[in-house]
């Protein structure tokens, strides 16, 4: 618990850390069903206005205005299994050792509209979702002081403009405005250091007029809920050369945003013991008496989502058949360490105090590789498909986190992109993810911050599938 708005640092730091999210570290995965039909793969296509997500240079490439809105229903699963955990003192944890901690279906809304100003100049603006996850394990399982729920909202507005300076060449820079909002459930053992142990032997002696021991261990469990919120501010820039009549390549680079989410924290004693001690040892300030965990506090949290630089390609082998590629580095490296600052200052035993939990996930850099392409089947008709590799950027067990049990991915994807008449187009795609099984394996925490969790363990079984639907309308 002292911990759970640690996690709130993980919250927004996470999914913005997700496992709903679909791609590595916890970043969506998607944000146009024609690029989700090659797995990502055709970013130098510039087929319609969602190239502003992938290279806003590309809007120089369409030749009408146009808007295109797309929708991903996400089906993750993330089920683990075989958990363990122990309390900080000591003794092993029950309840739940397993179980599906994901949504059945989750929906995600993309936007993009394009206006040609003249043959040079194109503006436009895109409404999506970079970041998204729900995740919740059930209020009894055995990880839960770990963390028990996390969710994450992630919205980015951005406005762009493209200019081709010279027939082969076009740039174009965004914008970006990310509004999050976070919320979380954790569970923390306020026994950790004794404290509620050893105020119930007193307590006890007193009445029994002798030396009584009580064991409050499994009977001090309180939990926080957390929500907040945030504005972030970034930008992007692209670059596009037709480096002929049949090959074309292009970058993108999209900037880190700095968020600071600032919210509340809501204490709630659950076990017996504390239900008790909580008014006298537990919820009031370190100056009242208490150990500082009041009912209601703020608590805030600085984190930076990671730039990235792609680079991308098309290569038209034959009239009706397009090959796409992409590489992508992303620097989740930046997500090594998160500090979550609390309001109030806490006593965490053995005569220290402190005011904030600390993470250190320690991730890396890393690389997604795709390749796809696209059939012209028909005039109206386009097949296409597209496989991709994605990089966790978890570096093994001991730095996993159980509300991202991060695993190397594999895209395996599929889609149609059909043309009805001139100015109607649309675009279904399906994607498999599989996601390697993986396994958590956490230590303790030290006392020396705000965290009571004891050791654990679990396996997790994690794949995904992503079905979309889109449309664009072109216009003058």
């Amino acid at each position: 618990m002292e911990k759970s708005l640690k996690k709130i640092s993980l919250g927004v730091a996470l999914a913005f850390a997700a496992t709903a999210a679909q791609a590595s570290g916890y970043h969506f995965g998607t944000q146009s069903v024609t690029a989700q039909s090659t797995a990502n793969a055709a970013a130098a296509e510039a087929a319609d206005a969602s190239t502003i997500f992938y290279n806003p240079a590309g809007l120089t490439k369409l030749e009408k205005h146009e808007i295109t809105a797309a929708i991903n229903a996400v089906a993750p699963h993330i089920k683990y299994s075989a958990a363990e955990a122990t309390y900080r003192r000591g003794g092993k944890v029950n309840g739940e050792t397993g179980g599906k901690i994901t949504d059945d279906i989750v929906i995600a809304p993309h936007a993009y509209g394009a206006y040609k100003v003249n043959d040079d100049v194109t503006v436009g603006v895109g409404v999506y979702v970079p970041f998204g996850s729900s995740t919740e394990y059930s209020k009894d399982s055995v990880l839960r002081h770990h963390l028990n729920q996390l969710g994450l909202t992630t919205i980015a507005v951005e406005p762009v403009v493209a200019y081709q300076f010279h027939p082969r060449h076009s740039i174009g820079v965004g914008a970006i405005t990310q509004y999050s909002t976070a919320e979380l459930r954790k569970y923390a053992d306020w026994d950790a250091t004794g404290s509620v142990s050893g105020l119930a032997s007193y307590q006890a002696s007193q009445r029994a007029g002798r030396q009584v021991s009580v064991d409050a261990t499994g009977q001090a469990d309180g939990h926080a809920d957390v929500k907040g919120k945030d504005w972030g501010f970034g930008y992007q820039l692209a670059w596009m050369w037709d480096v002929n009549e049949r090959a074309r390549v292009g970058v993108n680079y999209r900037s880190k945003v700095e968020h600071k989410l600032e919210g509340t924290a809501e204490w709630q004693a659950d076990g017996t013991m504390v239900q008790a001690a909580y008014p006298a040892l537990i919820g009031k300030t370190v100056a009242e008496g208490g150990n500082g965990y009041v009912p209601h506090e703020k608590a805030s949290v600085k984190i930076v989502t990671p730039e990235s630089l792609s680079v991308h390609g098309m290569y038209k082998a034959t009239d009706k058949l397009n090959l796409f590629g992409d590489i992508t580095w992303t620097r989740h490296s930046r997500f090594n360490k998160a500090e979550l600052v609390f309001e109030n200052t806490k006593n965490i035993g053995g005569g220290k105090q402190s005011d904030r939990t600390i993470i250190t996930p320690n991730w890396r850099n890393t690389y997604k590789v795709a390749i796809g392409g696209s059939y012209q089947y028909s005039e109206p008709l386009q097949l296409r498909a597209g496989i991709a590799f994605d990089q966790s950027p978890v570096r093994g067990a001991e730095s996993r986190l159980n509300t991202l049990p991060d695993g190397n991915r594999i895209w395996y994807s599929v889609g149609a992109k059909y043309q009805y008449r001139k100015n109607h187009v649309f675009d279904v795609a399906y994607s498999h993810i599989h996601i390697n099984d993986t396994t958590f394996n956490a230590a303790a925490s030290t006392g020396d911050n705000v965290d009571s969790k004891g050791t654990a363990t679990a396996k997790f079984n994690n794949y995904a599938n992503i079905l979309g639907v889109q449309y664009s309308y072109k216009f003058r």
